[in-house]
């Protein structure tokens, strides 16, 4: 407890006029209902003043119908007695609203004439932004707006304020529907005035009214019809364009015939609330969802365009053969064929129009007869350009052929060519306007005048969202100068490199007029598809290619944004060592209220001192940031806050308590006339000034010129010289002889100084021989058994040299003798005078170590602190201090937010059975984590001893939390992301504190913090001295020596008041019920966190098949000692309807507070230095970014899971370069960042009235995140980037996590593509924006599925080439394979396939931030570790989820567990994961690949072979090989076997009803089936055709078999088919057999079994004799028939409703069980040959856990489970 008279805390129960409340009164944060409660908030004159506001109710209308009023009724309770809202709705928005317009009259400029009463302006400029997008909705809709506002009647702004908030707080699923609540609002409204006006009929009231009459006529009926749609959609499986879902109602209440159709109350006899199996109801609105491939271009088609066209101009123009285009374009013939790009360009409009009518037919009805319109209209206008340029362009040649050359009249129909194509691109010229003038397509777009209505019809559907999105004019250039020049680079590159090099070789195919064909072909001039088959690679490329350059120009733009950003600056401890001078100056300015330093805020004029300001902080200009002496109250606000940093530091482990004394700012004590630096900045500094000393003959004046070159070694002299005399002082006994001659001798020196004559009295070269023994002193004084006898000694010692050696002359050398002589004369000199403090005298020591360390330090420190995670935070935070951030105000003027975390059932804090439980490898959680964060182990043990422990022993006993505790910290638990969220709660304390401390405040509060000392013990034992001190005189309470213990009480309420953290704990209710572990570790973080609330959703049965559905609030009452509930609100139904982590967030969003939220994941964390920022952040909603203030907050993350292995540190680096200078690039210049997930901060009341801070429909949504950015941007939001400030974020660590997570986000951006906020972009944006959205999002994953596809392009169509006997003819005359496309095809996909593209960002960040060379190391770590295996890999995942979910759907939530992985991975689990998406492709690419190399005549010669194909192979190995090589053992020989033994017991097991896929073949195949069985016909029949590719291996392998002897009849085909048949047909009879007989007449199994051998035998036979057969043909055979059986079987899946009831289905499950033990042994096989190799499980193990091995992880003895004495 602090020595001033301090205000209580806000307890649960507080201020209830008594030390008990009851539960019913419990509130949430401030005690509303009882104005004389003892709470700090309610001090707050604008609380108090709000709070009145609402309770002016006295001339309301009275509800005739409702209870009399009650003494504190307000506003809200009269808005619920009328229109029947709940009542704790009403409780809880009545809070809300208090603490909305509290926090605005606090901001006001200028405090109030009356400060109890709420400004006019306050409710006024809350109501405004409420209902600001339904008054757009009104003006959308041709309707005028039913809020009325008048300066006569304020209280309309409140009550039209409350009734929106009343509406949204119990809309439930309704919230995701936001212009469903404009119209419900509207209504509400219109019946709300006729209340106020006196013109609604008494006797019948709003529609609403009665006991929760707005949840069972409104929600309710709305709820249903939702939720029917989704039971309807069969779980998501159905088709998008058979069901509604959210966007769908939302959208019907853009129509004006919305109000007749619906009305009010809601008709709920209409088609909108038909039940979804009802012919007459209402189907899709505005869009149709549809599964294909074509969505790509129907929503992007301006980038296919520009791609179509220009390639089709280049190859006319290179067609010539010309070096240069401009040579090829002197020719009239040439410049007349370009033209032909218009007959693309109007054909490509009518596939456009071809495709919105056919995608979009369902939205065709009697109701919309000009959409229908529109359709028809665009493909017959389209058609008839598409005609008319054909015409036109036949009539030029027409005339050119008859005139034979350009005549007068040829060049006329050119011109008419060229006014028709003038015509046809108008509206192209429009729009490049448009462009030029942002604000004019803004203003013509927003305008809701029917005229432009009628303007734009043609050209889109008119929507509510999407309008208005142009940016200004400085954006505008900055994003088309990026895209102009790197489409610059990309099409000279295709140009040059790509499309002029094919011309050559493919005129020379063209003129092959003689194959010698290998098989029957059965067309003529086949030499065509051979082109095609060449061209088919190049064209892949150069279409998918600009992916390559936008990562190249993004790279270089996102650094170069990073060095203007002042990012990297501080990068390690001597750099800090520079800056840190000025870190006080920089914190002050930065961190500390504007207020305090200036008068006005945002003008010109503060700006541009702003600007100077900051170049002084940054470069050190200007005398007052070059010293900070420690009487100035800047460096004392500047201390309090280091230090508490370093404490935070000290209680997560990741500091010694050595390395806190090396790292704090100690207290201004022992009357130092200096600040007192960290001794990390002084070290070595006192040494250098005695070198110099002893070395340099100068006078003082130079001495000390040089010694004051450095800042910190003038600190460090000074410092030492003042504490010297202090000690000696002090442990002399005052009014003693002795005390005297130290006073003399001092002041004797002090004399010489300040006449400058110190040099020449005083001999230099002795001050080293003083500094040993005055060090020896130190020592004796700091071990713990003190002997003053050898301290007397040293005294004496020391005494003797500065008597007789010190002085140089004889005059000096007599004054201090004529000092010495004043001794006393009863003993030796200093004998009875020294009086050592005693042991408890922390403080006194705490100083003793600090001077010892400033006299004895040699070394840099420049590994100090030690832990790489300390340093790089430390370094992170003072780099942050000297960034471009915006002025922090006072807490109480900053911007109110909450934090919402959604949870569901992950780990809140690891249980001790976990801890010690072990994996089959014999490591258990503990021990694993012991290893990683060794560091912190061993200061979590430090911590524990001073603490009381004695030995480890007693750490699972009596230290069991704390244990828990700090291994769940370094974990991805619910505990961690907790204690990060609730550093905003105690820096807002902390920085309230310093806001309103004085500067007496300030001195007198570090005068009480010295007095204290350390939070610790002080640890007398770091010399290595013994330690006989006990255990229990160690601890010292840590809120007495923080900033904490100087709080007035104030700070409380304040920090209340703007933070609020909401973790919705969806299934907390039922955890509680069923005793869960889970929900008591819950209920212990709200104990121990008083700004914590959690809200689930609580199932009550209230009949026999009912259940009440509500959502609860709760928090821990710390009086009353135990969790109460604040707010119960019943809902329609069950929440999860549509996804559930958007439906978890949507129902604890009412719970929130303040004008921002920020949404945090349970995989983060945060760091207290960052939090003391985040008021700065919060500043940024106040700045203009571009033409629109921000409206969503982008924040930088750091991922902290990177350094667990290889494979964490690859996904690390991946997702780190994303985060930062991805992210950063995309907000600026780019302008298209959108929301990727956590942690960005939200304009809450901007978003809580647009449909909230995420998406929830079923599967279309299931990347919920960035569908919030997507509606932000439609609505004309703007989304920034901020990099000065980072929370932390944990990522997946195991392949299999990834894989699993990379699946989700690939099935995400699969339906992304089919989304109507994807389509709206591609066409509401302008073209270069449209662009960046493209290539950032769905533009990704598609052009990596086409580096997929380009590779299969190129293996198949080699063995085309091969098997068909075309590359023989080709190589005679064309030779392809010496080509320069070919070559730059091959490179491109060099570049994707090995991640460069990925890994540039990467380089180019890491160079940024930790030095170029850093950078380049890392990578080619990265390289030895196989890092291009895993993005190869990974590039195979993307490609199979993200080409599945759009062919076939399937997208869904998998969860990947976020645990640490170090367990073997069984080949099983491997197996189940890849064998689709990997394993099966690549064996098929390996047997093209080695089919290929058999009869390919450019085979022949290796070094061309390996060339060519080298990187298909390497793809081949990567995908088969990467699940071993990153699984922990995968090479051990012993778990090999047992693995394969454990696959071979998985296939053969048959299972049953409730088996699980784990335990049963079959049951995985039948699921790996399932999005077959959901896909629609054009699904099903676009993966028959690709199936049938399995057939080419053997029409083209069969010919070549020696039996064919060179024919290449039909026949030979035809007669493979019996050898298929007759396969077939000998595994049905030997499976029949096994069935019939295997069991009990085993002898007729055999005998079947050996007839078909015999039979076997004897055909090979009689074709060895009789035929052309060899050996050889029978392994040939099976390279041609199995591909033959995988794709009938494959076809069989796909057609499986039809055969499923026959006996052919059996077959096909045994045959695919066999095919599945061959690809497995096929897959098992390499592994098996590595694992029995010797040497290289050590070097897998060496390269998985590379980064861990250079931390000192010793990964080996954990994979062999030998671990020493461990705890």
């Amino acid at each position: 407890m602090s020595l001033r008279q301090r205000i209580n805390r806000p307890g649960a129960g507080a201020g209830a006029g008594g030390p008990h409340m009851p539960e019913a009164e419990a509130y949430n944060i401030i005690p509303i209902n009882n104005i004389l409660a003892q709470h700090p908030a309610m001090l707050s004159t604008e609380v108090r003043a709000a709070m009145a506001a609402q309770t002016i109710v006295g001339d309301l209308p009275q509800n005739r119908y409702a209870p009399p009023r009650q003494r504190n009724h307000d506003i809200l309770d009269w808005l619920g007695s009328f229109f029947g809202f709940q009542t704790d709705n009403v409780r809880n928005q009545r809070e809300h609203l208090v603490m909305l317009l509290a926090n605005y009259q606090m901001r006001l400029p200028a405090p109030p004439d009356v400060i109890d009463l709420l400004h006019p302006s306050v409710p006024r400029k809350l109501c405004k932004k409420l209902v600001k997008n339904y008054n757009s909705w009104c003006a959308y809709l041709g309707r005028r707006s039913n809020v009325h506002l008048s300066d006569k009647d304020p209280r309309r702004d409140l009550l039209y304020s409350g009734l929106y908030l009343l509406i949204w707080g119990e809309a439930a699923n309704l919230r995701f529907v936001p212009e469903a609540l404009c119209y419900i609002f509207h209504y509400m409204a219109w019946e709300l005035n006729r209340i106020l006006d006196g013109t609604l009929d008494p006797t019948a009231g709003p529609a609403t009214m009665g006991e929760n009459g707005y949840l069972t006529k409104v929600v309710t009926p709305l709820y249903d019809i939702i939720k029917a749609e989704v039971g309807a959609s069969r779980n998501g499986s159905a088709p998008h364009s058979a069901w509604r879902n959210y966007d769908d109602f939302n959208e019907y209440f853009w129509t004006r015939k919305v109000f007749k159709r619906l009305g009010w109350p809601l008709n709920l006899s209409g088609r909108f609330f038909a039940p979804p199996k009802s012919p007459s109801r209402v189907g899709k609105t505005g869009f149709v969802e549809q599964r294909s491939f074509w969505n790509i271009y129907r929503s992007f088609d301006r980038v296919w365009v520009m791609l179509f066209l220009y390639f089709q101009a280049a190859l006319i123009v290179a067609w010539q053969g010309h070096t240069w285009p401009w040579d090829n374009l002197r020719d009239r013939d040439n410049q007349v064929k370009v033209l032909t790009i218009f007959i693309t360009w109007a054909a490509l409009r009518l596939l456009q129009a071809i495709l919105d009518a056919g995608t979009q037919y369902s939205l065709v009805s009697r109701e919309n007869p000009l959409l229908t319109l529109r359709m028809v209209l665009k493909v017959v206008v389209a058609a008839g350009w598409t005609i008319a340029f054909s015409v036109l362009y036949a009539r030029m040649w027409d005339q050119h052929d008859r005139d034979r050359r350009w005549s007068v009249a040829a060049e006329q129909r050119i011109v008419n060519f060229l006014e028709a194509a003038a015509v046809f691109v108008i509206p192209e010229a429009v729009a490049v306007v448009l462009f030029i003038i942002p604000w004019l397509r803004n203003l013509l777009e927003k305008t809701n005048w029917r005229i432009f209505y009628a303007l734009t019809w043609w050209f889109q559907s008119r929507t509510f969202v999407g309008r208005g999105l142009r940016e200004g004019l400085v954006d505008n250039i900055k994003y088309s100068l990026f895209w102009i020049l790197l489409l610059l680079a990309k099409f000279s590159f295709s140009y040059i490199l790509q499309i002029r090099p094919m011309v050559a070789p493919t005129k020379a195919i063209f003129k092959i007029d003689r194959v010698d064909y290998h098989w029957h072909e059965f067309f003529t001039h086949t030499n065509r598809f051979a082109v095609v088959i060449l061209w088919v690679p190049v064209v892949l490329v150069y279409l998918m290619d600009i992916q390559i350059w936008y990562a190249i120009f993004s790279s270089l733009a996102g650094a170069l944004v990073g060095l203007f950003s002042h990012l990297g600056e501080i990068r390690s401890v001597e750099q800090l060592r520079l800056r840190f001078q000025f870190f006080a100056s920089a914190m002050q300015f930065n961190l500390m209220p504007e207020e305090q330093l200036f008068e006005t805020r945002h003008s010109l004029r503060s700006k541009f001192r702003d600007a100077v300001h900051r170049l002084k902080l940054r470069y050190g200009f200007g005398r007052p940031y070059r010293t900070i002496e420690a009487n100035e109250v800047e460096a004392k606000r500047f201390a309090l806050i280091w230090n508490e940093i370093i404490l935070m530091f000290r209680e997560e482990d990741i500091i010694s308590d050595r390395e806190v004394e090396l790292l704090e700012i100690p207290p201004d004590l022992w009357e130092i006339r200096v600040i007192r630096w960290p001794c990390l900045l002084l070290c070595n500094e006192l040494l250098l000034a005695l070198g110099q000393a002893k070395e340099l003959v100068a006078s003082d004046r130079s001495h000390w010129r040089r010694i004051c070159q450095n800042e910190y070694r003038r600190c460090a002299v000074i410092e030492a010289y003042d504490s010297v005399r202090y000690l000696l002082l002090k442990i002399i006994r005052d009014g003693t002889t002795e005390h005297k001659i130290i006073e003399g001798l001092f002041q004797c020196y002090e004399d010489a100084m300040q006449a400058g004559q110190f040099t020449v009295e005083y001999k230099l070269p002795v001050l080293p021989i003083i500094h040993s023994n005055f060090i020896t002193l130190l020592e004796l004084m700091l071990n713990p058994k003190k002997d003053l006898t050898k301290v007397i000694n040293i005294l004496q010692t020391l005494y003797d040299i500065v008597l007789r050696d010190f002085p140089a002359n004889d005059k000096r050398t007599a004054e201090v003798k004529q000092i010495g002589f004043k001794r006393s004369t009863t003993g030796l000199l200093f004998e009875h005078v020294i009086e050592l403090p005693g042991d408890d005298d922390a403080v006194f020591y705490r100083q003793v170590r600090r001077l010892h360390t400033i006299l004895t330090y040699r070394d840099s420190m420049n590994d100090v602190p030690k832990n790489p995670e300390a340093r790089r935070r430390i370094a992170f935070f003072s780099n942050s201090l000297f960034m471009n951030m915006p002025r922090a105000p006072r807490v109480e003027k900053m911007n109110a937010f909450s934090v919402l975390t959604p949870y569901y059932s992950e780990e809140v804090i690891f249980a001790k059975e976990q801890l010690r439980s072990e994996n089959e490898d014999g490591i258990s959680i503990l021990f694993y984590l012991q290893k990683i964060y060794a560091d912190d182990w061993a200061n979590f043990l430090e911590r524990m001893k001073r603490e009381g422990m004695v030995s480890e022993d007693e750490i699972w006993e009596g230290k069991l939390r704390d244990l828990r505790l700090w291994a769940s910290y370094r974990g991805q638990t619910l505990a961690r992301t907790v204690r990060g969220m609730m550093y905003y709660y105690k820096a807002l304390n902390m920085l309230t504190y310093l806001d309103s401390a004085s500067e007496i405040d300030i001195r007198d509060g570090t005068r009480e913090l010295a007095s204290l000392g350390t939070y610790r013990y002080e640890v007398n034992n770091v010399y290595g001295f013994p330690d006989p001190v006990k255990p229990s005189t160690r601890s010292l309470n840590r809120a007495s020596s923080s900033v904490a213990s100087l709080y007035k009480g104030n700070e409380y309420g304040n920090a209340l008041m703007k933070f609020t953290y909401v973790v919705t704990c969806q299934i907390y209710g039922s955890q509680k019920a069923k005793k869960d572990a889970r929900a008591d570790e819950i209920l212990y973080l709200m104990k121990n966190n008083e700004a914590l609330r959690v809200a689930y959703i609580d199932e009550k049965p209230i009949g026999l098949d009912q259940v009440e559905y509500c959502s609860v609030l709760v928090k821990y009452d710390q009086q009353l000692g135990r969790e109460v509930e604040i707010y119960r609100i019943k809902l329609p139904g069950p929440v999860k309807i549509g996804e559930g982590k958007p439906e978890n967030q949507n129902h604890a969003i009412i719970f929130t507070r303040g004008d921002a939220v920020q949404t945090i994941d349970m995989n983060q964390d945060n760091y207290f230095e960052e939090a003391l920022k985040m008021r700065n952040l919060l500043e940024e909603y106040n700045y203009m970014h571009g033409s629109r203030k921000p409206t969503l907050l982008g924040v930088r993350e750091h991922v902290f899971t990177g350094s667990v292995s290889s494979l964490a540190s690859f996904m690390s680096a991946q997702e780190s370069s994303f985060v930062t200078l991805g992210q950063r690039v995309l907000a600026n210049p780019l302008k298209v960042r959108m929301h990727y997930g956590h942690p960005d901060v939200f304009d809450r009341l901007w978003f809580i009235t647009r449909g909230g801070v995420s998406k929830a429909s079923r599967v279309i949504n299931i990347s919920e995140d960035i569908f919030a950015g997507f509606n932000c941007t439609l609505r004309g939001g703007n989304v920034t980037h901020h990099e000065y400030i980072q929370v932390g974020k944990g990522r997946d660590v195991g392949l299999n996590q990834i894989s699993m997570f990379e699946a989700k986000v690939a099935s995400g951006n699969g339906e992304q593509t089919l989304s109507r906020d994807v389509y709206r972009l591609g066409h509401r944006l302008d073209f270069f924006r449209m662009l960046s959205v493209f290539y950032t999002t769905i533009g990704f994953y598609f052009n990596t599925m086409m580096v997929v596809l380009t590779v299969y392009a190129f293996v198949w169509g080699r063995l085309y080439l091969s098997l068909s006997g075309l590359e023989a003819a080709i190589k005679g005359s064309a030779d392809s394979t010496n080509n320069t496309a070919l070559a730059t095809v091959l490179n491109q996909q060099f570049i994707i396939q090995l991640g460069i593209f990925t890994a540039l960002p990467m380089i180019i960040e890491n160079a940024l931030e930790h030095g170029f060379l850093t950078a380049v190391w890392d990578f080619l770590t990265m390289q030895f570790q196989l890092a291009s295996v895993f993005y190869t890999f990974s590039m195979g995942t993307k490609t199979h989820y993200y080409g599945r979910t759009i062919l076939h759907g399937g997208a869904k939530y998998r969860a990947t567990g976020r645990g640490f992985v170090v367990e073997h991975k069984k080949f099983a689990e491997n197996y189940r994961l890849y064998a689709r998406s990997h394993f099966i492709k690549a064996i098929e690419l390996g047997v093209i690949l080695t089919v290929y190399a058999s009869h390919s005549v450019i085979a022949k010669d290796t070094f061309v072979y390996i060339v060519m194909t080298l990187l298909s192979w390497f793809l081949v190995v990567s995908w088969i090989m990467a699940p071993f090589a990153f699984n922990p053992s995968g090479f051990d020989w012993l778990k090999t076997v047992y693995d394969f033994e454990d696959f071979m017991n998985w296939i053969w097991f048959h299972g049953g009803v409730f088996c699980k896929a784990e335990e049963s073949w079959e049951v995985w195949w039948y699921e790996e089936q399932d999005h077959l069985r959901n896909t629609g016909l054009w699904g099903k029949l676009l993966e028959i055709v690709l199936d049938l590719r399995y057939f080419v291996f053997q029409y083209g392998i069969v010919y070549q078999l020696k039996i064919a002897n060179g024919s290449t009849s039909i026949a030979v085909y035809l007669l493979s088919w019996i050898c298929v048949i007759l396969g077939f047909g000998a595994f049905i009879l030997m499976w029949f057999a096994r069935d019939r007989y295997a069991a009990k007449e085993h002898i007729y199994y055999r005998a079947v079994q050996a007839f078909v051998i015999i039979l076997t035998t004897l055909i090979i036979i009689i074709l060895l004799k009789f035929t052309s057969f060899e050996i050889i043909d029978i392994f040939t055979s099976m390279l041609a028939f199995i591909p033959t059986g995988w794709g009938l079987i494959s076809i069989a899946q796909v057609i499986r409703p039809f055969i499923e009831s026959t006996v052919v289905w059996d077959t096909v499950v045994a045959v695919a069980r066999l095919y599945d033990i061959m690809f497995g042994t096929v897959v098992m096989a390499p592994v098996a040959l590595l694992s029995w190799l010797p040497g290289f499980q050590e070097m897998q193990t060496r390269i998985l856990f590379n980064e861990a091995f250079s931390r000192g992880l010793q990964i080996s003895r954990i994979l062999t489970g030998k671990k020493p004495d461990v705890i």
